[in-house]
């Protein structure tokens, strides 16, 4: 599954819904409690009388005891918010079954048996969007994590593994196709005026994965040659046209991806497909990004629709990666699933790892390491230092979907990816091949992973599997000292105390590094050393003179580096590292340190003389003939106000915005010049998908980001003619973003031209609210309190929700007024947001709970909040835990 990406646009770059609340303070589970179930379930057959607000269902299952369970005569079926309206045992009705709470048990005799249960469900009232709900009249499904439950009683635990034979019935006219896992083994007519179909995967899975959807749908189909000469029907559903082409129009990409991808696994994992069909359905009303669920992928529309109209090249890279994620669970998820909820990271990071790979080799490898280095660091990192860290495998949890989190799923891959820096490309698809030819059809664990990649790549990960049980990001001090002939590399690393851990032990740590020299500007080589103690020193001989140091290139490590380093050397290195990461970080950490130099007081900033020397670097990146556009814009943007507070033990988040924008202003003001010149030059690039064009548009944007800060006013006249000459959405929004935050006629022009051209159009709109919500103006604040009461804003859609409030959550000079008014308006809405979708809810929280980190005025300010929620009735346990763990 894949969490709802962050879609913000800022100048930075039944009875389900009715059912009694559940208690605050629900039971802790534990990792160490674990047990096997105690029935197990080869066979579930679901028969659905389909209805937007009574779903008839029949749950057949087929139970036999389990020698490794605990010889319980009871077997538990997890329910929520649902009733058992008949129950029979071996074809018998039996009065032999208790609740106990949400739970039904049922005591059985002997070894093995067949229980049958009815229910039913309003899809209509489930607001939670968990389970099976109603979406524009369609009826769709998310069971990842336990949505199951709500659906049929059945044992909801990753570890029980069964067949699925499915049968739907339902109106003709209202769902005309009919959709389920696997493939569709027979379908026909009934004479009422309803219509039938029956699906069955062969595969065994747990309930997470089961999928249904039911609706008026059109198709955009494909076929794909598996490497073993297989065809597999492809087809991407969307919502049927009404009078035009609708979104059918815009899933080419799509489509494109989806193959790409299952070519991209066979080549490089092995992986083949291995059902005669693979569907895709995109839906309007998701809490998540996309699910998995085996052959019935379901998709937030955000991720499967893109044309050059509606569509930036950050949405296409968007729809492409998550296509891809959710393709590659069919392996890393599905025919290798989780043995408890626990053990996440085991299809989440290692599918992360696996999209980010496809991704650099179907586009840039160096953009795309930067970029998932910043989701890192402005996610992770703050999430590593916060009240809510935790291990990538957490030792318990009390409502499982607030783990669905940066750490799980980034900092996992970023885990994984270090074992493959250390194995090599070669010996770690070795111990892929053997993890999945171990454990195919089971429920594993993170355990099961890393011996895998020690038998099969030949690594001894016996200290590394610490990374699995430790919270934080280590820090890592490193000095370069030079004598005589010799260079010597004094590391240490500590892991910050985090809550529960108060004190870690030293972890190995990969860290590629290079020695340049000053004078050719080359090195000999790159080399990998590991640090697996809390200090070593690693000498290098043959150096005359000091060298240049390059350290953890590529990223190889996810870690803080803590090292002095002379401004020259970061301007030697953003002139002359051939590793491009290592050239980003260079032009990042000179201008950390000038912006961090005073520690975040108001209105300080380091010496001249650092300012001049990014100011120098940032020119001669500019004036760089042989950097392609991509990069250069990559090594344009400034460090996140997020990240940047990450590097103060306590921050002012005022201090850090008007420090920054500072900066921009000079930067700005002082490349005037070159900027509009390299404007005008990306300007006349015509618009395509290839690095060139994409790279042009991303010059543009962040030329326009810089002149805006020094002179508005040209920023101002650029941009809006951009806006006007724009044939594609990129340039579109890129020119609006800048526009949204100046004080200018042509802002209030151009947004009302941007609404009424896409009216309509869900997914521009929420662009519309976005750019608003994010946006540089000074009086953000009000808009956004405006936008709340626009006519096109509802609560109810966790896409249009997110434009709003997540994209000004993540606009630090808004949402950190001083007044504190901007942490009341989350606050707010988490009250607001709770009864009608928790899960959506408590996402919101971790702003507000970064309170320890933020001076005292605003501290006070946001923990009271956090109090105010707190004490509210009836909180649902996602949002109760993640106010009381951020409490403290």
């Amino acid at each position: 599954m894949d969490i709802a990406r962050d879609p913000t646009v800022t100048a930075d770059d039944t009875q389900i819904a009715d059912a009694a609340p559940m208690p605050q303070h629900p039971q802790e589970i534990r990792r160490e409690d674990y047990h096997p179930p105690e029935w197990l379930v080869p066979q579930v057959a679901l028969d659905f009388a389909l209805d937007l607000d009574a779903t008839r269902v029949v749950t057949r299952l087929t139970v036999q005891r389990n020698p490794e369970g605990g010889g319980d005569k009871a077997i538990r079926l997890n329910g929520d918010g649902i009733a058992a309206l008949a129950v029979t045992v071996d074809g018998n009705a039996t009065n032999d079954w208790q609740m106990d709470g949400p739970d039904l048990l049922i005591t059985l005799p002997g070894e093995a048996h067949e229980i049958v249960v009815e229910t039913q469900i309003n899809p209509a009232a489930n607001s939670q969007l968990m389970g099976l709900y109603a979406s524009n009249g369609m009826l769709c499904t998310q069971c990842e994590a336990e949505g199951f439950r709500r659906i049929a009683f059945f044992p909801d635990r990753p570890d029980v593994l069964s067949t699925y034979s499915v049968r739907m019935t339902g109106d003709k006219a209202r769902f005309p196709v009919l959709l389920s896992n696997g493939n569709c083994t027979d379908s026909g007519d009934n004479a009422d005026g309803t219509h039938w179909a029956e699906w069955h995967d062969p595969w065994p899975k747990p309930s997470y994965l089961f999928a249904l959807v039911a609706g008026d749908l059109a198709a955009d189909r494909d076929t794909f040659t598996t490497m073993s000469g297989r065809e597999v029907q492809l087809a991407i559903w969307v919502r049927a046209p009404k009078g035009g082409g609708g979104d059918l129009d815009r899933t080419g990409h799509a489509m494109r991806s989806l193959k790409k991808s299952m070519k991209w696994d066979e080549e490089v994992f092995g992986r083949e497909y291995d059902l005669d069909l693979f569907n895709i359905v995109a839906v309007s009303d998701f809490n998540m990004g996309a699910m998995e669920n085996k052959g019935l992928n379901v998709f937030n529309t955000r991720y499967v629709l893109a044309d050059p109209e509606t569509a930036t090249d950050g949405d296409y890279d968007a729809v492409e990666g998550v296509i891809a994620h959710e393709y590659f669970h069919n392996w890393s998820g599905n025919r290798v699933t989780c043995r408890d909820w626990f053990q996440l990271s085991l299809k989440e990071g290692l599918t992360v790892l696996r999209d980010q790979l496809f991704s650099q080799d179907m586009g840039s490898e160096s953009v795309k390491r930067i970029e998932d280095v910043r989701i890192l660091r402005s996610a992770q990192f703050p999430e590593d230092s916060g009240p809510l860290a935790h291990p990538i495998r957490p030792d318990s949890y009390r409502e499982i979907s607030n783990f669905y989190t940066s750490t799980v799923y980034n900092k996992g891959a970023e885990v994984i990816r270090m074992m493959r820096t250390m194995a090599g490309p070669e010996a770690f698809r070795k111990g892929t091949d053997l993890y999945f030819d171990r454990h195919d059809g089971e429920a594993a664990t993170c355990e099961d992973f890393v011996k895998a990649m020690e038998d099969g790549a030949g690594l001894d990960l016996s200290r590394f599997r610490l990374w699995y049980s430790q919270a934080g990001t280590p820090r890592v001090e490193a000095r370069l000292k030079h004598a005589g002939n010799e260079a010597v590399l004094h590391l240490k690393q500590t892991v910050p105390a985090t809550p529960g851990q108060p004190e870690k032990q030293p972890m190995p740590i990969p860290l590629r590094l290079a020695l340049f020299d000053r004078e050719s500007g080359g090195h000999r080589g790159e080399q990998l050393i590991v640090l697996d103690k809390a200090s070593d020193s690693f000498r290098f001989g043959g150096f005359a003179t000091p060298p240049v140091l390059s350290l953890n290139r590529g990223f190889s490590a996810p870690v803080a580096i803590e090292r002095q380093v002379a401004e020259d050397e970061l301007v030697f290195l953003a002139a002359h590292d051939d590793d491009p990461f290592a050239r980003y970080e260079a032009m990042q950490s000179l201008t950390v340190q000038y912006l961090t130099a005073a520690g975040g007081e108001a209105g300080a900033t380091g010496s001249g003389a650092g300012r001049e020397a990014i100011g120098t670097a940032l020119e001669a990146i500019l004036a760089d003939s042989a950097l392609d556009d991509l990069m250069r814009g990559e090594l344009m943007m400034l460090p996140g106000e997020t990240y940047l507070a990450e590097q103060l033990l306590v921050a002012d988040p005022g201090a850090i915005h008007a420090a920054r924008e500072g900066l921009k202003g000079w930067l700005g003001a002082r490349l005037e010049q070159r900027l509009v010149a390299l404007h005008e030059r990306a300007s006349a690039v015509p618009y395509g998908l290839d690095a060139a064009a994409r790279g042009a548009r991303k010059l543009k944007t962040q030329a326009l980001v810089l002149l805006a800060a020094g002179v508005p006013e040209v920023a101002a006249r650029l941009a809006a003619e951009q806006y006007r000459a724009a044939d594609n959405m990129t340039d579109r929004q890129g020119a609006l973003m800048v526009l949204a935050g100046l004080e200018t006629p042509a802002r209030a022009e151009l947004l009302a031209d941007f609404k009424a051209r896409y009216e309509g159009n869900a997914l521009v709109t929420d662009k519309w609210f976005s750019l608003q919500a994010g946006s540089l103006h000074p009086q953000a604040l009000d808009h956004v309190r405006e936008l709340a009461g626009h006519s096109d804003f509802t609560l109810a859609n966790p896409n249009r929700v997110r434009s709003l409030y997540m994209a000004f959550a993540a606009n630090p000079q808004a949402f950190h007024a001083a007044s504190g008014e901007g942490y009341r308006m989350i606050a707010d809405l988490i009250l607001a947001l709770d009864p009608i979708n928790a899960q959506t809810a408590a996402r919101f929280v971790p702003p507000l709970g970064r309170w320890r980190r933020i001076e005292p005025a605003r501290s006070a300010l946001m923990r009271a909040e956090l109090e105010r929620i707190a004490a509210a009735p009836n909180l649902s346990r996602d949002t109760a835990e993640q106010v009381g763990r951020s409490l403290g």
